[in-house]
């Protein structure tokens, strides 16, 4: 019966691979552009030795793989969790096992030094251990992680989030991005969660988007507690976040079968932690114990400044080795250059990190666009063809907040980057006539599909576009209206059209 279900499912949610391809784009969690990419560039990563754990040197095919193996695979895992089989689950199965192989096999030896940490407190709380998997897709298992919208570390806490759940969080401290303390904070959520919806797969949808949204699309599905029957309900990131999670519990229990092997890094697998009596920089205890800064920051992730301030509730984490070291030598490693780094107990050392600079994606080139008077975050996407959610996290932008003159950086394909580089030079109306979502006066006359009268409705002249629409109207974003008159970010507006805004009241 299980089968027979899960291959019904299978032809619910079957579509065109192109139409996949679009879904999977555009419902991916934001990470796998940004955390995933990210893990390359982490000390622990780069400094590892480039062999894999098991010989994978031999160039084999990687392995077909049917529907019906994929179905019984899933349905072989044993978890209080229903594992779902769809187009969808497979594009994402595909993601982790075909395209991003690599990364995956980093994220494979990360789970040495994090799956026992996180399985500890699963099996203290009797929870699934498949959860244990939930930093996958939030972080791709890097505590530095920091998201578009302002969520930080393994299990990607927003800052209310992670201040209700007890995290620390100050100018010295993120504990947004301490391992351990953030996997408590984040099993008592996903607890509490559980207390509410009584099913795994909306407690994980709930963790994503919040409770409001996961209440609002149930609703709007006639009170169905199922995820799939709420999908088109959710928001569109949190549709793609069940099925990377299945996708990523799949990955990760059949690796081998795939040929993906763990990459060693340079994460020690016995650590131990130091109380702090005082205030300590991370560098007085490199130089002391002759091991290389990166080392301490990569276990001590939840540290913004290098600088560790004095409490018990603050710690230092280092090797076996390396704490009995310290030990040893405490007062002479607290005594060392300390007027150097403190006066009066207070930091004389500008902030190691400064503001959020993500790395390049992969196959793109860097442009730069310089904001005019008149811009606005929604009209320069537009022109770069990118989302307005991606210029704001590569840019730091707040609130969609951008000043004349700021220099803004841009990525786009590598073979356009002369197209590209021209916008910045051109004039408002060019940059406009660029847009393929900008209506232009002599469009083609279309016929509009019945009005709704449940709706208000919006129509479209010369020169609109889907951003400039929805600024007219408070709380309505351009993705709002995408969803709610059928569009993609490729479709064009047409003078005359009728779109809808929202319900009437």
């Amino acid at each position: 019966m299980a089968l027979l279900a899960s291959m019904m499912i299978v032809g619910v949610f079957a579509k065109a691979q192109s139409e996949v391809d679009l879904i999977l784009e555009k419902e991916t969690p934001p990470y796998l552009e940004a955390c995933l990419d990210s893990l390359v560039n982490q000390w622990y990563i780069s400094k590892a030795d480039d062999r894999l754990s098991q010989d994978t040197t031999a160039e084999t095919p990687l392995p077909k793989v049917s529907d019906s193996l994929y179905i019984a695979r899933l349905a072989a895992i044993n978890s209080p969790m229903p594992y779902t089989y769809n187009t969808i689950v497979k594009s994402h199965i595909e993601l982790y096992t075909v395209r991003r192989r690599e990364l995956v096999q980093n994220m494979l030896g990360l789970s040495k030094y994090y799956f026992p940490m996180i399985e500890q407190e699963l099996d203290a709380r009797q929870m699934p251990m498949e959860l244990k998997y939930l930093p996958i897709i939030e972080s791709a298992l890097n505590p530095k992680a920091y998201s578009r919208a302002g969520a930080s570390g393994l299990w990607q806490f927003m800052y209310y989030t992670g201040k209700q759940y007890g995290l620390t969080i100050n100018s010295y401290v993120d504990e947004r991005r301490d391992p351990y303390k953030s996997t408590v904070a984040a099993i008592n959520f996903l607890d509490d969660l559980y207390a509410i919806y009584k099913d795994w797969f909306l407690v994980i949808a709930a963790y994503n988007c919040g409770p409001g949204n996961v209440n609002k699309a149930i609703r709007r599905s006639g009170g169905h507690r199922d995820f799939w029957k709420i999908y088109y309900h959710l928001p569109r990131e949190t549709r793609g976040y069940v099925p990377a999670f299945i996708a990523a519990t799949y990955t990760f229990m059949y690796a081998k079968e795939h040929q993906l092997y763990a990459k060693p890094n340079s994460l020690p697998m016995v650590t131990d932690t130091i109380s702090v009596s005082q205030p300590l920089h991370f560098k007085q205890v490199a130089e002391m114990l002759d091991v290389n800064v990166d080392y301490i920051r990569s276990l001590n992730p939840q540290y913004r400044k290098d600088l560790i301030p004095a409490g018990d509730d603050y710690a230092l984490r280092l090797a076996l080795a390396d704490a009995s070291n310290f030990a040893a030598q405490e007062d002479s490693i607290y005594a060392h250059k300390r007027n150097t780094y403190f006066v009066d107990g207070k930091s004389t050392v500008k902030p190691q990190y400064t503001a959020y600079t993500p790395d390049t994606p992969k196959n793109k080139a860097t442009v730069y666009y310089t904001v005019k008077s008149g811009d606005a975050v929604g009209l320069i996407a537009d022109w770069y063809d990118v989302r307005t959610s991606d210029l704001r996290y590569w840019n730091n932008i707040r609130r969609n907040i951008i000043r004349v003159g700021q220099r803004l950086r841009v990525y786009v394909p590598k073979n356009k980057t002369d197209y590209y580089g021209r916008i910045n030079n051109m004039t408002f109306a060019q940059k406009q006539n660029l847009s393929s979502k900008t209506v232009t006066a002599n469009a083609q006359p279309k016929v509009n599909a019945p009005m709704d009268a449940g709706f208000e409705y919006y129509t479209v002249r010369s020169g609109d576009n889907l951003w400039s629409i929805a600024k007219r109207y408070s709380g309505i974003s351009n993705k709002d209206l995408m969803q709610l008159n059928g569009l993609s970010e490729k479709s064009k507006l047409w003078v005359g059209q009728k779109l809808k805004i929202r319900p009437k009241s």
